[in-house]
């Protein structure tokens, strides 16, 4: 039996353009977001079977785990394998942080390494099988970057082009509502509207003053005008001290902030999860 871990930083996304390109490797989206130091930590074990078999166990107990498994059976084609995961993730799943891909991509990033393929091979697993599965658009992207980035032109890099700005090394991050379903708001024809309107706009005006509390403050106008914050995330926004910045993790009934932890607690409904982290520049990696 052949074993590998792997770790994948969570991705936030502060907004974005919904873009369907010609293939799946050019579907994505154009947007900004940063890298999360707390992440998805992935052990795979892989060994000959008669027939080809992917589980997945996150925090120990078996996972539907859509978006891995499907980004596992790219990888392995027609193989005849047996692949166990063992996934630990550090934020919770359909917040905004960017779980699902992280998941996907720190079990395709370490059966990669096992099979003998390329960094390259997993993340086009990943960025499939997060369109294919409806778990996102741009999170592959962003982590291929590291860092807090534009995603300038849709698509996996090469075909997408991603550019980094310089980031604030350290958030907080509060779970604020009920988990959203990506899925659900992407073919809502009249959100993806309203998210393409105004998605679009914030790029081009990110790309001209290429910083992060910009990208904060753009995130924040995004999240309010396209109708996506709910009134508990636009309370806790709004009542975070001034000069700290904060916006909605996309999608995500979740917030963001330079603010540190302590000020986010108290803001928050009590019993509210809050997290610390920085932006992770180094991207998914063997560990």
């Amino acid at each position: 039996m052949r074993r590998m871990r792997a770790f994948c930083p969570g991705h936030v996304t502060g907004f974005f353009e919904i873009c369907r390109g010609e293939d799946l490797l050019s579907t994505g989206s154009r947007g900004a977001g940063f890298n999360t130091s707390l992440g998805a930590t992935s052990e795979v074990s892989v060994k000959d079977a008669a027939r080809q078999k992917v589980s997945v166990r996150i925090a120990g107990e078996e996972h539907r785990a859509e978006v891995t498994k499907h980004a596992l059976r790219y990888l392995l084609g027609k193989d005849r394998l047996e692949v166990r995961v063992s996934t630990r993730l550090d934020l919770p799943l359909s917040q905004g942080f960017g779980m699902s891909a992280a998941g996907s991509m720190s079990a395709s990033l370490a059966l990669a390494e096992i099979l003998g393929l390329g960094t390259n091979d997993a993340y086009e697993a990943a960025h499939v099988a997060d369109i294919v599965c409806g778990g996102g658009l741009g999170d592959v992207s962003g982590l291929a970057a590291g860092g807090a980035e534009v995603r300038v032109r849709p698509g996996l890099p090469p075909i997408g082009e991603v550019r980094r700005f310089d980031g604030t090394p350290r958030l907080s991050l509060a779970v604020i509502g009920r988990r959203l379903r990506t899925k659900g708001v992407l073919t809502d024809a009249v959100k993806a509207a309203a998210i393409n309107r105004h998605g679009a706009a914030m790029v081009r005006r990110l790309l001209d003053r290429p910083t992060f509390e910009d990208f904060t403050a753009l995130s924040w106008s995004f999240a309010t005008a396209t109708g996506l914050a709910s009134s508990a995330v636009k309370e806790v926004v709004r009542s975070l001290p001034s000069g700290d910045g904060g916006s909605m993790s996309m999608l995500g009934n979740s917030v963001f902030t330079t603010a540190s932890a302590k000020e986010l607690r108290k803001v928050v409904p009590k019993r509210t999860a809050v997290y610390e982290c920085r932006v992770d520049s180094k991207g998914p990696r063997v560990i």
